[in-house]
C-alpha cells in the first residue's frame, strides 16, 4: 500500500496548480484533454501551458494546469504547485523547483535512464524524492496496469484518477469519469474505464 493517510485538498478552491512532468510519449495530451473536460465539468475556469519537447520520444515534457474561480496565467510560478504528478522519476526530480513545504508529488515508480552524461540508479532517484517532503508517493503505475490490464499504457489516466479519489485534486470522481467518456476514442475506452475503476480500488490505509 502506497497511501499511509488520505490527504484533503478540499480547502475552498480559488485556484489549483497541477504540474504534470515526464517524457515524451507517455499520453500528456490525453492527460490534459481529460483534464480539462473534467475541470469544466465542474465549473472551474482551466488554462494550460503548451506542451513542449512531445515531438521527441523520450524528451523532457512538463504540463502546467492551473484551474479554479477565475485563472488569468497557463503558467504555474516557482514553488506554487499544489500536485505535482510525475509520469516518470528523474523528470519528477527537475521538478522540484516548483514545489513548496506542503506540495503533493504522486510518482510513477517508473524510471528511465535518459539522462546522458549521468549514471543514477532508481534507488538514489527514490531516495531524492522521499528528502523533498513529507508527501512523496510511489506508486508502480506501470507494473500495476501490465499486470491487471495487460498493458501499461493507461498508467497517466490511472494516476489521475487514483489524485481523484485520494483527494489529491479537486475535481470530482465521477466529473474524472465523464471526461473520460467524453475525450478517449471509442476504440480505446473500454481499457480507460477500467483503469479508472482499478485506481478506486486502492485502499487509503
Amino acid at each position: 500500500n502506497y497511501f499511509k493517510k488520505t490527504m484533503h485538498t478540499n480547502k475552498k478552491i480559488n485556484e489549483f496548480n497541477l504540474l504534470i512532468v515526464g517524457t515524451g510519449g507517455q499520453g500528456q495530451i490525453t492527460l490534459l484533454q481529460v483534464l480539462a473536460e473534467a475541470a469544466f465539468i465542474d465549473q472551474f475556469d482551466f488554462k494550460s501551458s503548451e506542451l513542449h519537447g512531445l515531438s521527441q520520444r523520450g524528451g523532457s515534457v512538463k504540463v502546467h494546469i492551473r484551474f479554479g474561480k477565475e485563472i488569468h496565467s497557463p503558467m504555474i510560478e516557482k514553488n506554487k504547485a499544489d500536485l505535482i504528478l510525475g509520469l516518470e522519476m528523474q523528470e519528477t526530480l527537475l521538478a522540484r523547483d516548483f514545489a513548496h513545504s506542503e506540495t503533493i508529488f504522486l510518482v510513477n515508480n517508473h524510471f528511465i535512464p535518459v539522462i546522458p552524461g549521468k549514471k543514477v540508479s532508481q534507488e538514489q532517484v527514490s531516495n531524492q524524492l522521499k528528502k523533498m517532503n513529507k508527501n512523496v508517493f510511489l506508486v508502480p503505475a506501470n507494473q500495476i496496469c501490465q499486470k491487471e490490464l495487460g498493458t501499461s499504457v493507461t498508467a497517466g489516466i490511472y494516476l489521475i484518477s487514483l489524485a481523484c479519489f485520494k483527494k489529491f485534486i479537486p475535481i470530482k470522481p465521477q466529473s474524472m469519469l465523464k471526461a473520460i467518456k467524453k475525450t478517449i476514442a471509442k476504440k480505446h475506452l473500454e481499457l480507460n474505464i477500467k483503469t479508472f475503476n482499478l485506481a478506486s480500488k486502492v485502499n487509503s490505509q
